[in-house]
């Protein structure tokens, strides 16, 4: 993953992020969720901005070695850090044991791997991610119900805590 060569390798890195983001956060708007296609855009964008960053530092190209341990670190910074983002969006009703919004905070993390895949122009891992990404939101709600119908209406737990509620 090179560093950009000029200011419109730079736009299209950005414009990809924010454009995947607001793909990802329109899904989320239609469903009623409590991110969107704002939060989501700006997410990947701060991704693909923290990534650009990291990749344009004057020298950085030219020593693979070093370049290898500053995406590591910057990947596993933004995923970490993101992840209390995610956090914040989901609610747990402690009446009924009821967990909401798991599906949206994986959203939020997703996003932001996202926007660091679009910061380094990997755009085959982008196009494809991107789709399996919608393909689990469209398809993935309609599966569970089917699956909740064919098993007589009980949902497997996922540990010791209650079923989830999206």
């Amino acid at each position: 993953m090179a560093a950009p060569d000029d200011t419109l390798d730079i736009v299209l890195r950005l414009a990809a992020a924010v454009g995947a983001g607001a793909i990802l956060g329109l899904n989320r708007d239609l469903n009623g969720k409590p991110t969107g296609v704002r939060t989501l855009g700006l997410v990947a964008l701060s991704a693909a901005l923290v990534s650009l960053a990291t990749v344009s530092v004057e020298g950085m190209a030219d020593d693979p070695d070093a370049l290898s341990r500053v995406i590591q670190g910057l990947i596993q910074g933004v995923l970490a850090g993101i992840g209390f983002l995610g956090a914040g969006v989901i609610i747990r009703d402690h009446s009924d044991g009821t967990v909401q919004n798991l599906t949206t905070a994986a959203t939020v993390w997703a996003t932001a791997a996202l926007g660091l895949a679009c910061g380094l122009a990997a755009w085959p891992i982008i196009g494809i991610g991107l789709l399996f990404m919608m393909l689990v939101l469209v398809l993935g709600g309609p599966l569970e119900r089917l699956n909740l119908r064919h098993s007589g209406g009980t949902q497997a737990q996922p540990g010791p805590e209650a079923p989830e509620r999206r």
